[in-house]
């Protein structure tokens, strides 16, 4: 099916304020979620979905002072994509310094609400996908927004999604497909040395840390070796190399891609 995209005309964007960063090429495309509550009606509605990609724009360009929406394309429930920036467009969602990486592009749910993707908005998400590949210089990389960026997004159901490779709806996406290991429960404190911080909860991570090819000992003391492993592990991931294992970095140990 080729993509139904709606152009900015037909969906109502404002003119942006100044002219576009020229986009040559990607790695590929990072996924979002709008970390708000959508709602639910949006499914049967699709008028909402306008709406909602309308008061997006508002909220980028009126709250953050951004240029325009900061998507290169969203993708609604009904297997539509609205066009955001659009191709070879620098896009403003991806974080500072992330945004030359990758296209971005936003799935209308949220945090509340519509939580769920539907199995339309996959299809949509990947149509717009297959756009910016074929037509944009894509690259084959699909990353969530948290992916080397400190933030929830794009939630747990569209995050397991991308894990799982992103396969259209019925195509690989069943029970028996192997799923990459979560995070367990932050322990409630940090990690942080000195003093040495002791306990099951170090160990834990220094075992991780081991799976993933740091060399430390697994021996439930964090000091100055595990220490310097979390500052390296936070400079590769792109967040504050504090050396101190908080909610973010517990959470990214287990949840970001193996390199």
């Amino acid at each position: 099916m080729a993509i139904d995209l709606i152009s900015r005309t037909a969906w109502g964007a404002r003119s942006p304020r100044g002219s576009y960063t020229r986009l040559d090429s990607t790695r590929g495309v990072k996924v979002h979620y709008t970390g708000g509550r959508v709602d639910p009606r949006t499914v049967d509605e699709h008028d909402r979905c306008a709406a909602l990609v309308r008061s997006i724009q508002n909220s980028h360009m009126d709250g953050n002072g951004w240029m325009d929406i900061g998507y290169s394309f969203v993708a609604c429930s009904h297997r539509r994509v609205f066009e955001g920036r659009g191709l070879n467009r620098l896009p403003a969602a991806n974080g500072a310094g992330l945004n030359q990486g990758h296209y971005a592009v936003l799935g209308l749910v949220g945090n509340s609400g519509l939580v769920q993707p539907p199995d339309g908005m996959l299809h949509a998400i990947l149509d717009a996908i297959e756009h910016a590949r074929q037509n944009g210089r894509a690259g084959r990389e699909i990353k969530g927004h948290r992916d080397g960026y400190a933030t929830d997004c794009p939630g747990e159901p569209l995050y397991g999604w991308v894990r799982r490779g992103a396969p259209r709806p019925g195509q690989g996406d069943g029970p028996g497909e192997p799923e990459p290991p979560g995070a367990p429960p932050f322990p409630g404190r940090l990690l942080t040395y000195p003093p040495v911080t002791r306990g099951d909860d170090v160990r834990t991570w220094q075992a991780r840390m081991a799976e993933r090819g740091f060399e430390l000992d697994v021996d439930g003391a964090y000091g100055p070796a595990s220490r310097e492993v979390c500052r390296t592990f936070q400079r590769q991931q792109g967040i504050e190399d504090d050396g101190v294992v908080g909610p973010v970095t517990w959470r990214l140990t287990w949840e970001a891609p193996v390199t």
